[in-house]
Order: C-alpha cells, then structure tokens, then sequence
C-alpha cells in the first residue's frame, strides 16, 4: 500500500506543481509581452523626435526611458537600438566621449544579436568618435570590424570609405587613392550624385596632395554635379579644395574659392568648417580684412563652444534624471518582492498543511520537495540583497557627486578654463569610479575578447593628462590560461589603474606583458609621486591584488621610492 500512497502523492504534487508553473509562466509572459509593448511605444515616439531638426533632446530623453525599460537578457536589441541613436545623438553635438561610453556599454550584447545591421551601427559610431577625437588607429580597428561583417552593399562600402578617409588624414594618400577609385566604380555609388561627387573630391585632394594634374578635372565635376543638386555643404568642402589648389599659384582665385566656401557652409550651418575656411582667409589676407574676419572667427568659435556645452549639460541632466528614477523604481521593486516572498511564503505553509493532513504516510516526499522550495526561497532573497546592496552602492558613491557636479555647472562660469578643468575632472571621477561599479558585476569575456576587453579597460584611464603605453600583450597566448587567471589579471591591472588615478599624480604609464618558460610576467611604470616602501601598509586596491594574484599560485613584488615613481611586477605560472 506504501508504494502506492507515494505514486498517489508525486502525481499530485506533480499536477500541483505544473499548475503554479503554468500561472507564473502566463503572469511572467504577460509581463515581458506588456514591458516589451512599452518598450516599442517610447521608441517610436523618440524616432519621431529624431526626425525632425530640432528635437534632438526630446529623442534623447525617450530613448534613454525605453533603455531604462529594457532586460538585458530579453530585450537586448532594443537596448541596442536605443543606446545607438543615443550615441549619435551626442555624437552631433559634438559629446564625442559621452558617445563613446554610451556605445561601448552595448558591445557585451553584439554576440546576441542576430541583426549584423545593428551591430555595424555600433562600429560605425565608435569609429566615429574616435575619428572626431583623433585616435585613428582605433578607429580604423572598428569600421575594419564593421567592414568585415555580413550586411548590405552599402554599409561595406560606407566602412571602406571611412578608412580611406583616415588614411587621408594620416596623410596617407597612396594608400587612400586605390579604395576611393574602387569606390567610384561603384554602380551603386555613381547614382547617387552626393555621395559620388563627395568621391570625387576625395580622389582629386589624393591627386592634388600627390602633385597630379588629374586632381583640378576631378574637383569641376563634383562642382558640376553638386551645383545641380545644389548640395552646400558639399560646394563649401568643394570650393574650399579649390582653394587649397590654388593657394600657391593663384592667390585672387584662392581667395575667390574659400569666400564661396565660407557662403556655402554659412548656408548649410556647418560651424565647424566655417572656422576652417575663416582661418584660411585670415591666413591669406591683407592685416586690415585679417582683423576684420578674426572678430568673426572668436565670435562664431565661442558660440560653437557654447552650444556643445549646452548640449553636453542637457545629456548630462537627463541620464542623471533617469539615475534618480531607477533608483526610485529598485526601492519599489524591492518592497514588491519583499511582500511577494511573504505571500509565497503563506502558500507554501498551506500547501505543505494540506499535504501532510492529507498523505501522512508520504513523508519523504513531503520532505524533498519542502527543501526544494525552501532552496528557491533563499535564491529569491539572496537577489534581493544583491540588488539592494548595488541600489545602495550607486546612491551613497555616486548620486550626491553628481548633484555637486551639476550644481557647480549651474553656477560657475564654464567659459574659464579653471572651471572648465574642475568640472571635467569631476566628471571623470564621477566616470571611472560609475565603471568599476559596473565592472563589478559585469562578467570578463574570454578568448579572442579578452584582449579587446582588456584594452577598453585600460584605455578608459587614457585622458590628456595620463599618457598609457602597453607593450606584449598580443604576444600572450591568452587562449591557453585559466579563465580565473585571466579575471584576476584584468581585476589586478584596474586596480592599478585606479590607484594611479587617485594617487600617483602620474603622466605616463608603462604595462609591459611577457611569456617566459610558462611563467607569465606583468610589469607596471609609471612617473608618479610614488611611495616610501619601508612605510608602506598594503591596504584597498594593493591588498585586493596581493589577495587576487596568491589565489592563482602567484607573486608580486614593489619597487618604489617617494618622488622617484612607482613599479610593481606580477609573476605567476601558465
């Protein structure tokens, strides 16, 4: 009878348990089906802010809010899509590191996506930025990525256009030239007129920089074609290759061509190319007309600077809003599952009365699934402490710095250079310290990522005061070495890099990698104000690496005198 008593009450408690397993599956559904159908409404209703001209703030603010709404697990390509166009949008005005850091939180998620196209997006705007901002060699490292994924004809040929363009301003012109022909040949190209006559002019300045006569005949026919679409941006970039043509043979056509210019980009708002060619005409004429356009070049240069502060401020308030939000909304979430575990809780007690009155004789059975539920509950709150504990770390870290941080901007004169440096080091304070929060809990990727992941990282630390210099370390065979080994690594080098920046007072930074005889070494340099060993006392950062490094059968050892900079060497075995 026993045995049969037990068949009795697993099939029960297994149609019980299906049941409770169905419900939750339709509430959590219902769930994701209604969080993802907000998640499109916001969206849409940023896509038609981003639209139109001068709304780009609003478009902002909603793809911010529909990102806040996204799973990461669930939705990650809408997380994709909003951070992207958020990106591109400080990106226009000029945010150029704030768009860097905004795209870069997306790149854990691309191996998810089955769309190449959103994918490239996210290339694309990184090379961009680091364009904008002078670092070619990265971004050539990401539009060659974006070169080489699977997507359409035009998106190959926009990310080979944008390394010949690179190699243009590395002035690089016999490698530019042969992929800007190709590019010509493109039927695809050659029907649109604005982005073959832009062609054109890439092919002609290659010419003209190479003393080729070809390059005036290329110049004319973008004219022509530009003049017939009347494209002013392109006849002010145009005008402006004329002018340079002529600046050393003809002077008064020069002139003519840069004034032209100037009209032209004056017409199509382009700012920035307008203080080129400004600079130009100052450059090449008489003292009194000099004088007369410098004014116009200060005048046009401060209201550009101030513009893209505006801009930078606004971004700045709505993701600091949007911080304050979520926060808000943890604290709700947590009371809700805090009064969720209370009524699951009343359930299972229930439950396990009925069962027990019901099937005394199945005790075992009883039992097993009691501790099985109980494990689940455990699981539940220890969630729940996880996610307060973060809630907690973001608001006592990080919330009261940034309301200084704005309040300083609100109040002082950012036109000073003093102010200016306060708040940008605030700010990265306020950056780096945001990061390593995230990096906390955020896993490494592995392999061929690795190294990627590494040099993000430390570049992260590369700011116009630190010069970072690293050495050896695609010669590692990464691919070889324990994953717990390679986080400790990654872990240890961070700390590093934040105890210079609080520290060291340092300008220049060494990290030399190498693989001796299955020992692996690391070296740390840098030229800060270092410390006096024979009184040191390992504490935070230092400790944590000691801690790291013994854990994976290692050593580390440091060198340092104070006012004679710091070094410290990490050893430990393949």
């Amino acid at each position: 009878m026993i045995p049969k008593r037990i068949q009795i009450f697993t099939s029960l408690i297994t149609l019980l348990l299906t049941l409770f397993s169905c419900q939750k599956h339709n509430i959590d559904s219902s769930k994701k089906t209604n969080n993802q159908v907000e998640i499109q409404k916001l969206i849409s209703r940023a896509d038609q802010f981003h639209k139109k001209t001068d709304s780009s703030d609003s478009a902002f603010f909603y793809y911010n809010k529909a990102k806040a709404n996204c799973n990461l697990k669930e939705d990650a390509k809408y997380y994709v899509y909003c951070m992207y166009y958020m990106a591109e949008i400080q990106q226009d005005h000029e945010d150029f590191a704030g768009s860097i850091k905004t795209a870069s939180e997306t790149l854990p998620l691309l191996s998810h996506l089955k769309n190449s196209d959103s994918v490239w997006n996210i290339y694309s705007v990184l090379g961009r930025n680091y364009y904008y901002t002078y670092d070619y060699p990265t971004a050539i490292y990401y539009y060659s990525k974006a070169f080489r994924l699977k997507t359409n004809r035009i998106n190959k040929l926009e990310a080979k256009n944008n390394i010949a363009v690179i190699y243009l301003k590395q002035q690089k012109f016999d490698k530019a030239l042969p992929i800007f022909l190709s590019i010509s040949n493109e039927q695809i190209v050659q029907k649109s007129p604005e982005s073959y006559s832009k062609i054109l002019d890439y092919i002609g300045y290659c010419y003209y920089k190479l003393k080729d006569p070809r390059a005036l005949s290329f110049f004319e026919t973008s004219l022509k074609i530009k003049s017939k679409v009347n494209d002013s941006d392109g006849l002010g970039r145009t005008y402006y290759n004329l002018a340079e043509y002529y600046q050393n043979t003809k002077a008064d056509l020069a002139m003519k061509y840069a004034k032209l210019s100037y009209k032209n980009f004056t017409l199509s708002k382009n700012s920035n190319d307008c203080l080129l060619v400004l600079k130009f005409i100052i450059e090449n004429s008489s003292a009194i007309e000099s004088q007369k356009n410098a004014i116009i070049y200060t005048e046009l240069r401060e209201k550009s600077f101030v513009d893209r502060q505006r801009a930078k401020n606004q971004f700045a308030k709505i993701k600091y809003d949007s911080k304050k939000e979520k926060e808000e909304n943890l604290k709700l979430k947590a009371q809700k599952i805090k009064n969720e575990l209370q009524l699951a809780k009343q359930e299972n007690r229930n439950i396990i009365s009925y069962m027990i009155i019901v099937l005394a004789s199945c005790l075992i059975v009883f039992v097993y699934i009691f501790l099985t539920v109980r494990a689940n509950r455990q699981k539940i709150e220890a969630t729940y402490q996880s996610e307060t504990r973060i809630s907690k770390k973001l608001h006592d870290e990080l919330a009261n710095d940034i309301y200084h941080a704005m309040a300083f901007a609100e109040n002082k004169n950012l036109s000073s250079e003093d102010n200016r440096n306060d708040i940008l080091k605030k700010l990265d304070d306020i950056y780096s310290r945001s990061t390593n929060i995230s990096k906390e809990n955020t896993p490494l990727l592995s392999n061929q990522n690795y190294i990627a992941s590494i040099k993000q990282m430390i570049s992260g630390f590369n700011t116009p005061d630190v010069n970072l210099l690293i050495n050896g370390l695609d010669t590692i065979s990464w691919d070889n070495i324990d994953k717990i080994k390679k986080i400790a690594v990654y872990r240890s080098i961070q700390e590093l890099l934040v105890n210079m920046k609080k520290h060291s007072e340092a300008s220049l930074v060494g990290i030399t990698f190498k693989e001796i005889s299955n020992t692996i070494t690391i070296n740390y340099n840098d030229n800060g104000k270092g410390i006096d060993t024979q009184k040191m006392v390992l504490k935070n950062g230092l400790h944590n690496i000691e801690n790291r490094i013994h854990a994976i059968k290692g050593e580390i050892k440091i060198q340092s005198e104070y006012g004679k900079g710091f070094k410290f060497l990490i050893k430990f075995p393949l």
